[in-house]
């Protein structure tokens, strides 16, 4: 196994436990890794703007972003690619006449099509977000880097089918982000990856989720938390233990870098 020179770590299951929040000991073992020379990153689903405390207290400016949509090294943006507005509108469409409603984020905030939606709350509850303001047409002026649509998964298929220039990833029985098509947080990795000059063997992801399963089979080595789903275990290279018992900590030692 060959020592990675960065890691990059998922958010929701991974640095935060269920509750949302990072144990005593995660924050440490980052710490430690850090003050080695080990550059580390964030590589989540979430918008910058939703992380932006985490970034703060664990000091770090690299990321991983949108699932790959948006990606920054220190500090600066270095990759974005927005969703195309037309076939937004056309999706959007759609998606109204099947009652699924949508949320539209860029790099600073959100917003729904639809108010008082069960599934939107309960699924942006998960994450401890509040409900977006409604505003129908906030995709139609901003540059939006993910979707949500809200939907079961008898009724996704029909979206993947017509919509190929997107890239859907279920992450909740009610949600499912959209991506540029080819975009993953594999995809943002590799652009930080190129441009510090390092190469995919030299590194390492942590995730427990079904958008970590392309991160965590192209890095150096992925491990899945061992509260990962299914699909991320068997994609790993090795699993680490619960998130709530020291899942990060046990996993750094296993990677020799603690």
């Amino acid at each position: 196994m060959k020592k990675p020179k960065i890691v990059f770590f998922d958010i929701d299951g991974t640095l935060f436990t269920k509750e949302m929040k990072m144990p005593v000991a995660t924050k440490k073992a980052i710490q430690a890794i850090k003050k080695d020379g080990i550059h580390v990153g964030i590589a989540t689903g979430r918008a910058p703007f939703m992380f932006e405390t985490l970034q703060k207290e664990l000091e770090i400016d690299t990321y991983v972003g949108f699932n790959g949509s948006y990606v920054a090294l220190h500090g600066e943006v270095i990759s974005k690619k927005p969703l195309s507005t037309e076939w937004l509108e056309r999706l959007q469409r759609e998606a109204q006449e099947n009652e699924h409603p949508m949320v539209f984020l860029d790099g600073n905030s959100a917003a729904a099509d639809t108010g008082n939606h069960e599934a939107v709350a309960e699924s942006l509850g998960y994450l401890k977000m509040p409900y977006p303001p409604v505003q129908k047409d906030f995709y139609k002026n901003k540059e939006i880097y993910q979707a949500l649509i809200f939907c079961n998964e008898k009724e996704e298929q029909m979206y993947r089918n017509t919509y190929r220039m997107f890239h859907f990833v279920r992450w909740h029985r009610y949600s499912i982000d959209i991506l540029p098509f080819g975009q993953s947080k594999a995809e943002g990795i590799r652009s930080i990856v190129s441009h510090l000059g390092y190469s995919m063997e030299e590194t390492a992801a942590f995730g427990d989720g079904l958008n970590d399963v392309e991160m965590i089979q192209e890095v150096g080595v992925g491990v899945a938390m061992g509260n990962a789903v299914d699909a991320v275990k068997e994609s790993a290279d090795f699993v680490t233990t619960h998130v709530n018992e020291d899942g990060i900590v046990n996993g750094l030692k296993k990677l020799q870098l603690l």
